[in-house]
């Protein structure tokens, strides 16, 4: 993705591209391993060169963790990846020895194949630090400016933008606005920098590490005649992953719009919030907008999926099929139990403290959903165009083509860090599921084998989300009128489209135990 030189390094796998990550190639002579023989992940499970004593302060869990060696977190890791991953049998099988670190290891225990298009298979093995990934993907808890990037072009001469501001946080603070773009951060030239110390500083500045870190940025603001320096300063963000609901008066009816940025635990709540409130208003159309949200968990998914549509087509149909490697053709191999389908969840999952599970969800019951989507739209928000595709109610995409990723994963913890590594596919009640290139609307420039009913348009930083004059919306409410769609764009160039610089992990089809 155009967007991952500028991702902190979360993922070892994703350092290679702002500069080394460390590690790799030490180690000793393996101590026994031998080539082709896998024990069981169970034998290295929680022996840790560093273990972690007393309780997980989230979980509440003792930690599991005992005095072991780096030689058994990499055993653990050949042999858990050997039994769960999804292309495990393209996976090198290197000696466990030879490695310094966990850290330098696992991004080797990968597929190295390509899809028909040339892009990597794989690109979605990563990893977090345990206690960062748990207070991001239960609180929505970040460090940050409370904002998101927009990086339009990564490459020199480089764009970037702020895409999304929170209300609240320390962009808007400083009076930051959907497309200020970035000219310099801490002195160094945002567009045309290339040496690797000034890429580093540039990715600091974009990605903070902890709060109360300080970076000045120059701007230019959208209709400013001259550029601005502020300085903002990281802090704990809690994001609001449903931060705009409205209704659009048209001639023909009421119009819903629904931001919906990520698919996180605070999410359920949210989104029930909303959907409730649409329902009143009587809306006969709903415009959802999924351009910057890169997906989370597959369940909240469901659930929103269901809240479109009700319980006429989604009945007793699967909303998401799950198929793992060939070593598990019945079972889940995490869970243990027989493999059945993700159905459609009308009751809530007890996501959100203030809904208990198995609360009736309230719905709108919609033939139709227009979607606006980005090349951030990824993995969790993919699948709900998949899911109701699966079940024929209509979906009109607005924007441009989705990441392409149709796969997923059970987070695991070892020793402090949560891996994140590929172990099912997934497919609607059709079955289907090969959109590895994304979807794309019908009048794509380069249409993929995914395509929608829809339009081709730029992603308009010089409007305001959810305002109807924003190029995105603005198509889809015409297109709901029975207008044509406007010329699609033909580069890359702003406000073309944009890769959405998020956290790695927000990129995900992610499924709880």
């Amino acid at each position: 993705m155009r967007s991952s030189i500028w991702r902190r390094c979360a993922a070892p796998a994703l350092c290679a591209m702002v500069g080394a990550c460390g590690g790799g190639g030490g180690g000793g002579g393996g101590d026994g391993w031998v080539a082709g023989v896998f024990p069981p992940s169970s034998r290295f499970a929680a022996q840790c060169q560093n273990p972690r004593t007393g309780y997980d302060p989230v979980t509440g869990a003792l930690y599991p963790d005992v005095q072991g060696s780096t030689l058994d977190e990499n055993g653990w890791l050949r042999s858990w990846t050997h039994e769960l991953y999804l292309w495990y049998r393209e996976v090198p099988d290197l000696d466990p020895g030879k490695y310094a670190t966990a850290a330098a290891y696992f991004p080797l225990l990968k597929t190295s194949a390509v899809t028909s298009t040339g892009r990597p298979k794989d690109r979605f093995h990563f990893t977090y630090p345990t206690a960062q990934w748990e207070q991001m993907s239960q609180a929505g808890v970040d460090v940050g400016y409370g904002l998101t990037w927009d990086v339009a072009v990564s490459s020199p001469p480089r764009q970037v933008y702020a895409a999304f501001v929170w209300s609240g946080g320390a962009a808007a603070a400083a009076s930051v606005v959907r497309g200020s773009q970035i000219l310099d951060i801490d002195g160094v030239d945002m567009i045309n920098a290339t040496d690797s110390a000034s890429l580093a500083t540039l990715n600091r500045g974009l990605s903070p590490m902890a709060a109360g870190e300080t970076h000045t940025f120059t701007l230019q603001d959208p209709g400013a005649s001259a550029p601005r320096t502020v300085t903002l300063q990281a802090e704990a963000v809690t994001e609001v992953p449903v931060p705009i609901v409205a209704t659009l008066a048209t001639a023909t009816g009421t119009v819903g719009y629904v931001l919906f940025n990520d698919h996180i635990a605070t999410a359920e709540q949210e989104l029930i919030d909303a959907i409730t409130q649409l329902r009143s208003a009587n809306v006969t159309d709903l415009v959802l907008d999924i351009r910057y949200n890169g997906g989370g968990y597959l369940d909240i998914a469901s659930e929103l999926a269901y809240m479109i549509a009700g319980p006429g087509p989604t009945a007793n149909q699967p909303f998401d099929q799950q198929t793992f490697n060939d070593q598990y053709p019945t079972t889940n191999p995490i869970t243990g139990q027989p493999l059945t389908p993700t159905p459609f969840h009308a009751t809530s999952l007890g996501f959100s403290s203030t809904t208990p599970a198995g609360t009736s969800l309230p719905y709108l019951g919609l033939p139709r959903v227009f979607v606006l989507t980005g090349s951030g739209t990824c993995s969790a928000s993919e699948s709900i165009i998949n899911g109701l595709n699966g079940v024929n109610v209509q979906v009109i995409q607005i924007g441009s083509t989705t990441c392409g990723k149709p796969y997923g994963f059970y987070p695991q913890d070892n020793c402090g860090t949560t891996y994140f590594s590929i172990e099912f596919q997934s497919n609607n009640a059709r079955g289907f599921g090969d959109y590895s290139d994304g979807f794309s609307p019908q009048n794509a420039a380069t249409p993929t084998n995914a395509v929608l009913p829809g339009c081709s348009v730029a992603d308009d930083l010089g409007a305001a989300l959810g305002d109807p004059a924003e190029g995105r919306l603005a198509a889809a409410l015409g297109y709901r009128a029975g207008s044509i769609c406007p010329t699609p764009p033909t580069g890359m160039a702003p406000p073309a489209d944009a890769s959405v610089h998020r956290e790695f992990w927000r990129e995900n089809r992610i499924r709880r135990r």
